[in-house]
């Protein structure tokens, strides 16, 4: 476990601690699977690892594959993003969150005005 987190790591723990997303309870550096993933939604089965240019080399990808498939075993959906993405995009990181949470808004049907 690391104390310090990257700044991609505290921009999204920004948005995501404290129920600020959805109500959606969100741990850090939880350990799942003998795994200490980056964030965890517990009442979603919810995984969101957000990975540096590391990531890309030949062997780290592979490791990271074998360990999606582990966690998925255990019945989690595991979201990856770049830390660039985090930085540069939280919105749309956090929206794509939401939604593979299955709590994206459905806009509420119009309604048609009546005419006395």
């Amino acid at each position: 476990m690391r104390k310090a987190m990257t700044d991609a790591e505290l921009k999204l723990w920004n948005e995501i601690r404290a129920h600020r997303l959805m109500g959606l309870a969100f741990r850090r550096q939880m350990p799942i699977g003998g795994y200490i993933v980056d964030f965890a939604c517990p009442a979603k089965k919810l995984i969101v690892e957000l990975d540096g240019s590391q990531h890309a080399r030949v062997g780290v990808s592979e490791s990271d594959a074998g360990r999606t498939a582990r966690l998925e075993a255990l019945g989690w959906t595991i979201l990856r993003f770049w830390n660039d993405d985090v930085i540069r995009d939280i919105d749309n990181v956090c929206q794509h969150i939401v939604n593979s949470a299955g709590m994206a808004n459905v806009p509420e049907p119009a309604t048609e005005e009546l005419v006395p």
